[in-house]
């Protein structure tokens, strides 16, 4: 029966620091949060809301989760990157979906750290999901994350690693 369900349209951000390393943010504990203890770590991702183009929805997602707006566009995935979510997550985003499919962004982060603010996202206006947050090797980043979005890190990391250089 999920086989059948459609894909949550998402976008994702590998925002990279002037060392070329990757932000990542560790799930708050929520009743929505599916973690698994050691891969509680993510780079900002969210849903595209109705006629809203992918690289608007990235940009969005990364200021209502981090504060961040100071990027430049450095490159975009050339395809979706789909995961399903376990059965065992049970019944995530009201039983519509099956999972993500999520268009990915390589963003470079042009401000300063101060910027970065988890615990008051959008200026406050959002509910933070984050409860740390660092800058990370591109190659660590599938084993951070749960497994089931391990196969999409691994793209990521293939596609927006050698392009992440430091500057």
């Amino acid at each position: 029966m999920i086989k059948s369900l459609p894909y949550r349209r998402s976008a994702g951000v590998a925002l990279v620091n002037r060392a070329g390393e990757a932000f990542i943010g560790r799930r708050a504990r929520s009743r929505e949060a599916t973690l698994v203890a050691g891969h509680e770590w993510q780079m900002p991702q969210g849903g595209i809301d109705e006629g809203e183009e992918p690289y608007a929805g990235a940009l969005r997602e990364l200021y209502e989760e981090t504060n961040v707006r100071s990027v430049s566009l450095i490159a975009e995935a050339p395809d979706w990157l789909s995961y399903d979510l376990p059965e065992e997550s049970g019944n995530r985003w009201r039983g519509r979906y099956r999972g993500q499919t999520q268009k990915w962004f390589l963003l470079r982060f042009e401000g300063e750290e101060a910027e970065i603010d988890i615990r008051h996202p959008a200026g406050g206006a959002h509910k933070p999901e984050f409860d740390a947050w660092r800058w990370e090797r591109f190659a660590r980043l599938p084993e951070l994350v749960v497994p089931f979005k391990r196969a999409v890190y691994e793209k990521v990391v293939a596609l927006f690693a050698p392009l992440a250089k430091a500057n």
